[in-house]
């Protein structure tokens, strides 16, 4: 459930960067809990989600995410995308002509399929199709890879291409409570900020993330292939560049 997207991003204004930050922190003081929040003995109580696109499946830094995923083992969760396997149900379905409510429900597997083979590279991972066993790999000190399919279905979310990977992990993130989403995107984002509603424009979310991540409550970051050694760093503090939106700014 992954699609191609461009690798430069527009400059946010310095002063609606400012402005938004100050917005966002008002607004999260009054937020009233939304789900479970998981701990473990660190400065960073909440959890952590991180999207690996499925097209990091052909690249080289992919183990390199993995080992520094695995280092926040017990506060981080990986949504895997689609990636050769969402790429084979579009395929197939451009061909056969099955609907989209099939092909939703295969995208969802192939989700599952990508997220087995990162199980496979990284032994601190931990395969979980639900709340209660997220909460249980994570208790156990692992990384829950999450397989959507259940939990997808459970909550009735779009059978729709417009609904992708992007947004799959924005609505587990507000499932679950997280603080905090990283999407791992091809491409350098060197900006402060970007606006969600450019992103959708350039094609590097799907249109129904700014949703999903409103509704969420977590900040959101991008991520760069080679950013794995600063992924520690970015979640303790804003290195990343930020998803944004500007109406929170007024």
């Amino acid at each position: 459930m992954d699609k191609a997207e461009p690798a430069a991003m527009e400059l946010v204004p310095a002063e609606f960067v400012s402005q938004r930050a100050g917005s966002r922190h008002q607004r999260r003081a009054h937020l009233a809990p939304r789900g479970p929040r998981f701990k473990r003995g660190s400065s960073r109580a909440r959890l952590a989600i991180v999207k690996l696109r499925g097209s990091h499946a052909n690249g080289p830094h992919i183990k390199d995410w993995l080992a520094a995923i695995a280092a926040e083992a017990g506060a981080i969760v990986i949504v895997p995308g689609g990636g050769p396997f969402a790429d084979a149900v579009r395929s197939a379905q451009a061909s056969m002509g099955y609907d989209d409510s099939a092909a939703h429900a295969m995208a969802l597997m192939a989700m599952a399929q990508f997220g087995r083979a990162l199980q496979s590279l990284n032994p601190a991972l931990r395969m979980t199709a639900s709340r209660s066993a997220i909460s249980r790999a994570l208790k156990d000190g692992k990384v829950p890879v999450w397989s959507p399919e259940t939990m997808a279905r459970a909550a009735a979310l779009p059978e729709t291409w417009a609904l992708t990977s992007d947004s799959l992990a924005a609505w587990l993130a507000g499932a679950l409570g997280a603080g905090c989403l990283v999407l791992v995107k091809h491409g350098r984002f060197e900006v402060p900020a970007v606006d969600v509603r450019d992103l959708v424009a350039r094609g590097v979310v799907d249109p129904l993330f700014p949703r999903y991540l409103k509704e969420s409550a977590a900040r959101a970051w991008l991520a760069g292939p080679t950013d794995s050694a600063r992924l520690a760093e970015g979640l303790q503090r804003p290195i990343f560049p930020e998803i944004v939106a500007r109406d929170e700014a007024t």
